[in-house]
């Protein structure tokens, strides 16, 4: 069995291969995508890929330790980087723009999010935020998006987020994002749908391509209801929360059911060629999880017959059964990231099991855990993962840098799981602004 000091010297390792490709300029510090690297990634501050990403990494560091002096200069340039631009930026996504900067400021204990709330606010119209990537003749001006990473959905998580901690103006930031999204509810037989982008923008799309559906954690349904659940319990508001849960009874009626589990296609209808279902935070069960334990947060008691505690032990036991992390075939479970891979599945695991206890939940995340130490690539004092493409004919991809799809993220993985492991479930739980309520309070 492998011991907690394995996780955490190839944690701290990972981390210090990360910290290796760490460059500064003028404007401050940042990370490339991958290594060999060229410049900055184009959302050079943000969570996804960006310098912001590493102050995640530096909140799970802080559990265990005292930052080192080095730890310390980063944690202040990307401070000082974030803030720089809060009263000019006009991106506002939980991937790369105001909501990262809030998750990230919040990561480093610094100041700036009543700052990122003015921005966020300052930047919404009437019905939303405007999406600049959408344009036309694709899309119609000012699309609008739903979804919980680059939408309104991921706004109001932010705002929440800001609430919870005090910050002014969030409140009614909340208020008002809350009452977008429900202005964007689609109702069905079943109970509510909320699409990625609403259907009175998406007529062009629709002849090009069809009916098509993302209905899981990133850019679906389960996100989107998951963010008014928790906004409902946190605003004092049922409206909301009643919302969600009729969000809740559509999408399983999407899923399967079938051997105890519940799993939702990546994408409806099906595409050619690929895997029907994943497993991953983004676009599986691991993500679509945290719905349900943000309905028994609210207080739901009840979906679809079944109380949410049951869903989300659905959601993972079709994750433990279904073959991962191995790599089965070509194109199944070749990420060991945050955002499509092992490194997310492994983090959920975790937080199941310090909420309730359930012994084969820490099993699967030391399951997970192995996995990374096996693939692992180490290099003198550091290591990291090179993720495949099995279409490419070097399926190996370079390795990444930063906390989604990357080394960073792995590596807190990695020193989360040996600090549960040496401390066990009271250790404490870093509190993000999209899983918050599925860890328990410290």
């Amino acid at each position: 069995m492998t011991t907690p000091e394995t996780y955490a010297d190839l944690g701290e390792a990972a981390w210090r291969w990360v910290l290796d490709q760490v460059r500064w300029d003028d404007d401050g510090p940042w990370i490339p995508e991958s290594v060999p690297h060229g410049g900055p990634p184009e959302e050079r501050d943000g969570m996804h890929s960006g310098i912001g990403g590493l102050a995640h990494v530096l909140a799970e560091a802080r559990e265990a330790r005292p930052w080192t002096g080095e730890e310390q200069r980063l944690a202040d340039g990307i401070t000082a980087r974030i803030r720089s631009r809060l009263s000019t930026t006009t991106t506002y996504t939980y991937f790369d723009g105001l909501v990262s900067d809030l998750g990230v400021l919040s990561a480093l204990g610094a100041d700036g999010a009543d700052e990122a709330i003015a921005r966020l606010a300052a930047l919404a119209t009437d019905d939303g935020w405007d999406q600049p990537w959408m344009t036309p003749p694709r899309f119609p001006e000012h699309t609008r998006i739903n979804d919980a990473t680059l939408g309104t959905a991921g706004n109001l998580l932010g705002a929440v987020w800001a609430h919870r901690h005090g910050t002014p103006g969030a409140t009614e930031l909340a208020h008002r994002t809350a009452d977008l999204l429900l202005a964007e509810a689609e109702p069905t037989e079943a109970g509510t749908n909320w699409p990625f982008v609403p259907h009175r923008f998406t007529e062009q799309v629709r002849a090009e391509r069809g009916e098509m559906e993302m209905p899981n954690w990133s850019h679906g349904l389960a996100g989107i209801a998951a963010a008014l659940a928790v906004a409902g319990s946190e605003l004092g508001r049922p409206d909301l929360v009643d919302a969600a849960r009729s969000g809740a009874e559509h999408l399983v009626t999407l899923g399967d059911t079938s051997d105890d589990g519940f799993v939702v296609p990546h994408v409806i209808p099906a595409e050619p060629d690929t895997d029907e279902v994943t497993y991953s935070w983004c676009h599986g069960p691991t993500g679509t999880s945290l719905l349900f334990t943000a309905l028994e947060h609210a207080g739901v008691r009840e979906v679809a017959g079944e109380s949410p505690v049951r869903w989300q032990r659905r959601c993972l036991h079709s994750i433990r059964t279904s073959g991962v992390p191995e790599r089965l075939r070509p194109g199944f479970w070749d990420n060991d990231g945050r955002c499509c891979g092992t490194a997310g599945v492994g983090d959920v695991f975790l937080d199941a099991w310090q909420r309730r206890g359930v012994d084969d939940d820490l099993a699967f995340a030391q399951v997970l855990g192995d996995a990374l130490v096996e693939r692992s690539i180490v290099d003198g004092e550091g290591a990291c993962w090179r993720f495949t493409e099995h279409r490419n004919e070097d399926p190996l991809l370079p390795p990444g840098v930063g906390w989604m799809q990357g080394t960073a993220g792995i590596a807190a993985y990695l020193l989360r799981l040996a600090r549960v492991l040496r401390e066990g479930r009271t250790t404490p739980a870093v509190a993000r602004l999209d899983t918050w309520w599925n860890v328990p309070p410290s």
